[in-house]
Protein backbone atom coordinates (compact mmCIF):
# COMPACT_ATOMS: atom_id res chain seq x y z
CA UNK A 1 0.00 0.00 0.00
CA UNK A 2 1.55 3.50 -1.33
CA UNK A 3 -0.53 5.32 1.04
CA UNK A 4 -2.88 4.96 4.10
CA UNK A 5 -5.99 7.06 4.92
CA UNK A 6 -7.55 7.46 8.13
CA UNK A 7 -9.50 9.48 10.33
CA UNK A 8 -8.11 10.61 13.49
CA UNK A 9 -11.27 12.74 14.26
CA UNK A 10 -14.38 13.94 13.27
CA UNK A 11 -14.02 16.10 10.04
CA UNK A 12 -10.36 15.36 9.58
CA UNK A 13 -9.11 12.87 6.71
CA UNK A 14 -5.30 11.69 7.31
CA UNK A 15 -3.43 10.97 4.03
CA UNK A 16 -0.04 9.51 4.80
CA UNK A 17 2.48 8.88 1.94
CA UNK A 18 4.06 5.16 2.79
CA UNK A 19 6.90 3.91 1.21
CA UNK A 20 9.49 3.53 3.79
CA UNK A 21 11.31 1.77 1.25
CA UNK A 22 12.02 4.20 -1.33
CA UNK A 23 12.22 7.02 1.10
CA UNK A 24 8.30 7.79 0.15
CA UNK A 25 8.82 8.41 -3.76
CA UNK A 26 6.22 8.93 -5.62
CA UNK A 27 5.83 6.63 -8.87
CA UNK A 28 2.62 6.73 -11.01
CA UNK A 29 1.10 4.33 -8.89
CA UNK A 30 1.56 6.52 -5.74
CA UNK A 31 -0.16 9.54 -7.20
CA UNK A 32 -3.17 7.78 -8.87
CA UNK A 33 -4.02 6.72 -5.50
CA UNK A 34 -3.44 9.80 -3.49
CA UNK A 35 -4.93 11.77 -6.65
CA UNK A 36 -8.08 9.26 -5.68
CA UNK A 37 -8.01 10.42 -2.03
CA UNK A 38 -8.24 13.67 -2.62
CA UNK A 39 -11.13 13.63 -4.97
CA UNK A 40 -12.68 11.56 -2.62
CA UNK A 41 -11.97 13.84 0.36
CA UNK A 42 -13.10 16.58 -1.78
CA UNK A 43 -16.76 14.79 -2.18
CA UNK A 44 -17.28 13.95 0.86
CA UNK A 45 -19.25 16.49 2.75
CA UNK A 46 -18.50 15.09 6.30
CA UNK A 47 -14.42 15.67 5.47
CA UNK A 48 -13.71 19.24 6.28
CA UNK A 49 -10.08 19.21 6.38
CA UNK A 50 -7.40 17.21 4.74
CA UNK A 51 -3.78 16.40 5.99
CA UNK A 52 -0.90 15.47 4.02
CA UNK A 53 2.30 13.79 5.81
CA UNK A 54 4.57 11.12 5.17
CA UNK A 55 5.33 7.92 7.12
CA UNK A 56 8.74 7.55 8.90
CA UNK A 57 11.13 10.23 9.10
CA UNK A 58 10.84 11.24 5.46
CA UNK A 59 7.65 13.29 4.13
CA UNK A 60 8.75 12.29 0.16
CA UNK A 61 11.89 11.90 -1.97
CA UNK A 62 9.89 13.43 -4.77
CA UNK A 63 9.25 11.55 -8.10
CA UNK A 64 10.59 7.95 -8.44
CA UNK A 65 12.97 8.31 -11.03
CA UNK A 66 12.84 4.85 -11.87
CA UNK A 67 9.27 6.43 -13.95
CA UNK A 68 11.68 8.61 -15.59
CA UNK A 69 13.89 6.35 -17.39
CA UNK A 70 10.72 5.76 -19.53
CA UNK A 71 10.97 7.60 -22.90
CA UNK A 72 8.45 6.12 -24.19
CA UNK A 73 5.83 7.38 -21.81
CA UNK A 74 2.93 9.71 -23.08
CA UNK A 75 -0.34 11.23 -22.33
CA UNK A 76 -1.14 13.18 -19.00
CA UNK A 77 1.59 12.85 -16.49
CA UNK A 78 0.21 10.85 -13.10
CA UNK A 79 1.96 14.09 -11.27
CA UNK A 80 0.74 16.78 -12.90
CA UNK A 81 -2.92 15.29 -12.62
CA UNK A 82 -2.56 15.31 -8.63
CA UNK A 83 -1.59 18.06 -8.59
CA UNK A 84 -4.82 20.10 -10.54
CA UNK A 85 -6.31 17.48 -8.21
CA UNK A 86 -4.85 19.26 -5.20
CA UNK A 87 -5.27 22.36 -6.33
CA UNK A 88 -9.03 21.85 -6.99
CA UNK A 89 -9.93 20.39 -3.52
CA UNK A 90 -12.54 22.48 -2.19
CA UNK A 91 -11.42 22.17 1.69
CA UNK A 92 -8.45 23.15 3.17
CA UNK A 93 -5.16 20.78 2.63
CA UNK A 94 -2.23 20.97 5.21
CA UNK A 95 1.20 19.73 4.86
CA UNK A 96 3.03 18.09 8.05
CA UNK A 97 6.88 18.12 6.94
CA UNK A 98 9.68 15.91 8.96
CA UNK A 99 12.50 14.52 7.05
CA UNK A 100 12.99 15.17 3.61
CA UNK A 101 10.64 17.29 0.65
CA UNK A 102 12.87 16.89 -2.43
CA UNK A 103 11.35 18.26 -6.00
CA UNK A 104 8.10 17.70 -5.87
CA UNK A 105 7.78 16.83 -2.21
CA UNK A 106 8.68 20.92 -2.25
CA UNK A 107 6.84 22.21 -5.30
CA UNK A 108 3.36 20.18 -4.17
CA UNK A 109 3.77 22.76 -0.91
CA UNK A 110 2.84 25.80 -3.09
CA UNK A 111 -0.83 24.65 -3.49
CA UNK A 112 -1.92 23.52 0.26
CA UNK A 113 -3.24 25.95 2.43
CA UNK A 114 -1.09 25.27 5.04
CA UNK A 115 2.20 23.71 5.92
CA UNK A 116 4.19 23.44 9.00
CA UNK A 117 7.86 21.74 8.85
CA UNK A 118 9.48 20.04 12.10
CA UNK A 119 12.98 21.64 12.61
CA UNK A 120 15.23 18.74 11.05
CA UNK A 121 12.92 19.18 7.54
CA UNK A 122 15.39 19.48 4.58
CA UNK A 123 14.02 20.67 1.16
CA UNK A 124 15.53 20.61 -2.11
CA UNK A 125 14.53 21.71 -5.60
CA UNK A 126 17.24 19.45 -7.57
CA UNK A 127 15.93 19.92 -10.93
CA UNK A 128 18.60 21.24 -12.63
CA UNK A 129 21.14 18.84 -11.18
CA UNK A 130 18.76 16.17 -12.80
CA UNK A 131 19.06 17.89 -15.98
CA UNK A 132 15.32 18.98 -15.79
CA UNK A 133 13.70 22.19 -15.11
CA UNK A 134 10.81 23.63 -12.39
CA UNK A 135 7.74 21.53 -12.39
CA UNK A 136 4.64 22.26 -10.29
CA UNK A 137 3.92 25.47 -11.09
CA UNK A 138 7.13 26.40 -9.04
CA UNK A 139 8.26 28.90 -12.16
CA UNK A 140 5.48 31.42 -11.23
CA UNK A 141 4.52 30.88 -7.66
CA UNK A 142 8.16 30.56 -6.22
CA UNK A 143 8.78 34.23 -7.36
CA UNK A 144 5.39 35.33 -5.72
CA UNK A 145 6.13 34.03 -2.21
CA UNK A 146 10.07 33.96 -2.13
CA UNK A 147 10.75 36.79 -4.41
CA UNK A 148 12.79 36.81 -7.56
CA UNK A 149 16.04 36.38 -6.25
CA UNK A 150 15.60 33.56 -3.92
CA UNK A 151 13.65 31.71 -6.25
CA UNK A 152 15.91 31.67 -8.29
CA UNK A 153 18.87 30.56 -6.24
CA UNK A 154 16.00 27.76 -5.29
CA UNK A 155 15.35 27.20 -8.64
CA UNK A 156 18.81 27.33 -10.24
CA UNK A 157 21.53 25.97 -7.56
CA UNK A 158 19.10 23.45 -6.36
CA UNK A 159 21.01 23.57 -3.01
CA UNK A 160 19.20 22.48 0.09
CA UNK A 161 17.78 24.46 3.31
CA UNK A 162 15.98 23.98 5.89
CA UNK A 163 12.87 23.88 7.65
CA UNK A 164 13.76 27.90 8.65
CA UNK A 165 14.39 28.95 5.20
CA UNK A 166 11.27 27.08 3.72
CA UNK A 167 9.33 29.45 6.13
CA UNK A 168 11.44 32.46 5.10
CA UNK A 169 10.68 31.77 1.82
CA UNK A 170 6.88 31.03 1.71
CA UNK A 171 6.78 28.04 1.34
CA UNK A 172 5.67 27.04 4.84
CA UNK A 173 3.34 28.82 7.50
CA UNK A 174 6.37 27.65 9.69
CA UNK A 175 9.14 25.99 11.06
CA UNK A 176 8.01 24.01 14.36
CA UNK A 177 9.80 22.02 16.42
CA UNK A 178 11.16 18.22 15.30
CA UNK A 179 8.91 15.85 15.66
CA UNK A 180 5.45 18.04 15.73
CA UNK A 181 4.77 19.21 12.85
CA UNK A 182 2.01 16.54 11.86
CA UNK A 183 0.73 17.79 16.15
CA UNK A 184 0.23 21.26 15.06
CA UNK A 185 -1.33 20.25 11.37
CA UNK A 186 -3.90 18.61 12.79
CA UNK A 187 -4.53 21.15 15.38
CA UNK A 188 -5.13 23.50 12.67
CA UNK A 189 -7.17 21.31 10.76
CA UNK A 190 -9.07 20.73 14.26
CA UNK A 191 -10.08 24.64 14.46
CA UNK A 192 -10.72 24.71 10.55
CA UNK A 193 -13.06 21.42 11.00
CA UNK A 194 -14.85 23.69 13.54
CA UNK A 195 -15.98 26.31 11.08
CA UNK A 196 -18.79 26.75 8.68
CA UNK A 197 -17.70 24.39 5.75
CA UNK A 198 -19.42 26.96 3.35
CA UNK A 199 -17.22 29.89 4.53
CA UNK A 200 -13.97 28.49 4.57
CA UNK A 201 -14.60 26.90 0.80
CA UNK A 202 -15.38 30.50 -0.11
CA UNK A 203 -12.37 32.29 1.29
CA UNK A 204 -10.42 29.64 -0.20
CA UNK A 205 -11.87 29.89 -3.84
CA UNK A 206 -11.45 33.36 -3.15
CA UNK A 207 -7.81 33.64 -2.14
CA UNK A 208 -6.86 32.17 -5.07
CA UNK A 209 -8.81 33.41 -7.67
CA UNK A 210 -6.97 36.10 -9.32
CA UNK A 211 -4.04 34.17 -9.92
CA UNK A 212 -5.41 30.50 -10.66
CA UNK A 213 -5.60 30.90 -14.79
CA UNK A 214 -1.85 31.83 -14.64
CA UNK A 215 -0.92 28.78 -12.33
CA UNK A 216 -2.69 26.61 -14.60
CA UNK A 217 -0.84 27.97 -17.69
CA UNK A 218 2.50 27.34 -15.74
CA UNK A 219 1.88 23.82 -15.33
CA UNK A 220 0.83 23.07 -18.67
CA UNK A 221 4.35 25.28 -19.75
CA UNK A 222 6.72 23.49 -17.13
CA UNK A 223 5.30 19.90 -17.75
CA UNK A 224 5.95 20.37 -21.35
CA UNK A 225 9.60 21.52 -20.80
CA UNK A 226 9.83 19.23 -18.11
CA UNK A 227 8.99 16.40 -20.01
CA UNK A 228 10.97 16.72 -23.18
CA UNK A 229 14.45 17.29 -21.14
CA UNK A 230 13.24 13.94 -19.13
CA UNK A 231 13.58 12.22 -22.43
CA UNK A 232 16.67 13.91 -23.46
CA UNK A 233 20.05 12.04 -22.64
CA UNK A 234 21.89 15.01 -19.79
CA UNK A 235 18.63 13.67 -17.67
CA UNK A 236 18.93 10.01 -18.30
CA UNK A 237 22.23 10.21 -17.51
CA UNK A 238 21.60 11.61 -14.14
CA UNK A 239 18.91 9.05 -13.34
CA UNK A 240 21.30 6.22 -14.08
CA UNK A 241 23.96 7.66 -11.96
CA UNK A 242 21.55 8.90 -8.90
CA UNK A 243 20.06 4.77 -9.39
CA UNK A 244 23.45 3.70 -9.23
CA UNK A 245 24.10 5.09 -6.18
Amino acid sequence: MSIRVADPEPGIRLVTIDRPERRNALDRATYATLTAAFETAGRDASVRALVLTGAGDCFTAGNDLKDFQDVETGGASPGLTFLRTLRACPIPVLAAVEGHAVGIGTTLLLHCDLAYAGGGARFRLPFTALGLSPEGGSSYLLPLVAGAKRAAELLMLGEPFTAEEAAAAGLVNAAVPAGTALEIALAKARALAALPRTSIAATKQALRRGYDDSVARALDAEAEVFHALRRGPEAQAAFAAFLRR
